[in-house]
């Protein structure tokens, strides 16, 4: 990867590998329409996810599906550390330089689970200000582990901040539309269109085997960040995701005609985002 050694202004979509505390004082203030990131959550143990390959094997496998018997080897590991003393001191600060970071009709996607989500709302509240919180976005699936011990948790919050809650940008014609539950109480053209979304969203995890599956873990699917990007960025508009992992936030925004820079500090989701990208992306090491 190339060297860079002060502060710049990008001018291509760019792949960092770097710490964001160090690469978010680099990147120029006001840049940017909008910001997604999707933090460590702060579980106190790795993250990690396996791929496997099953084969069935009636003398030495284990049961499985279909009562066969089967043994299973590991193709491939990826891991990351999730865990920290104070995730608000960690937090914190990026939050602040990324208020810095947004253009004045920016905006704000903080995607976090249950564990820290209240948290985190008075801390951005602190950071923003109260009056440029926009709205709290509910992500919705039913696929994962189950418990019986409690109500299964089967949710993840999106907490949506402005730069300036009189000039933030706002397209809701550009979002996917949702089918009316009542079409027929609808004009023929109303039930035609679909409605906008509201702040809870029904929306599927990566399927195991679907063609956005990278193997990184806890890999979001692009349908959510499709519908932030189309919203709250301007076409040719760039957009910042410094906890990029898996580089979803890169891949909707080439779909949808916006620039992009993505950060991470671990080299095994530079190398998932550059095959997920394509080596003609540039990179930098910070």
């Amino acid at each position: 990867m190339n060297e860079a050694s002060s502060d710049f202004v990008p001018d291509d979509d760019l792949i960092i590998h770097g710490d964001c505390g160090v690469v978010l004082r680099k990147l120029p203030a006001g840049f940017f329409d909008a910001i997604y990131i999707d933090p460590p959550f702060n579980t106190g143990s790795p993250r990690s996810l396996k791929r496997l390959r099953a084969q069935r094997d009636p003398a030495r496998g284990t049961p499985g599906f279909g009562g066969h018997r089967y043994t299973r080897e590991v193709l491939s590991a990826l891991s990351y550390e999730d865990a920290f003393d104070d995730f608000l001191e960690f937090i914190g600060p990026k939050l602040g330089r990324a208020r810095e970071l947004l253009a004045v009709h920016g905006t704000l996607y903080f995607h976090i689970d249950y564990r820290e989500a209240h948290y985190c709302k008075v801390l951005l509240d602190t950071v923003f200000g109260r009056d440029c919180f926009l709205n709290e976005i509910i992500w919705a699936y039913d696929y994962g582990a189950r418990t019986t011990k409690r109500w299964p948790a089967k949710h993840d919050t999106i907490l949506v901040y402005v730069k300036d809650p009189e000039r933030y940008w706002f397209n809701g014609d550009e979002v996917d539309r949702e089918p009316y539950m009542a079409p027929g109480l609808q004009t023929a053209e109303r039930a035609a269109k679909g409605k906008l979304p509201t702040d809870v969203w029904w929306h599927t995890i990566v399927p195991t085997k679907g063609p956005e599956r990278t193997g990184y873990p806890t890999q979001k699917p692009e349908g959510i960040v499709r519908r932030m990007l189309a919203a709250s960025s301007k076409p040719g508009g760039w957009c910042l995701d410094f906890f990029a992992g898996s580089g979803t936030l890169a891949s909707v925004a080439c779909k949808l005609g916006r620039r992009f820079v993505v950060v991470d500090s671990n080299a095994e989701a530079v190398d998932v985002m550059t095959h997920r990208l394509g080596e003609q992306t540039r990179q930098l090491s910070l």
